[in-house]
């Protein structure tokens, strides 16, 4: 009997984001489908959040979901996607 070849699942990914420079003791929280942001100043956490945003906009124009973009083209999108 032949050996019917199983299609592997795709591993789940899930982005992270972490600020460290909260000093206003805010507990800062954003969570999504596909990423969560912890901590961070006001300004950290707003500007991770629209880059992980833009991230996102940028891998639905291309097509790809996250679990199937491969790790250097996704940080060569997330740092495209970070505002100046």
């Amino acid at each position: 009997m032949k050996k019917v070849p199983r299609r592997r699942k795709p591993k789940p990914a899930h982005l992270l984001g972490i600020g460290l420079d909260n000093k206003d003791g805010h507990k800062r929280l954003t969570s999504a489908e596909k990423f969560t942001i912890v901590g961070g100043s006001d300004e950290t956490h707003g500007r991770v959040t629209e880059t992980f945003i833009k991230t996102f906009e940028e891998l639905k124009t291309r097509g790809k979901p996250l679990e199937a973009v491969e790790p250097q083209e996704l940080a060569e999108i997330i740092h495209k996607s970070t505002p100046r």
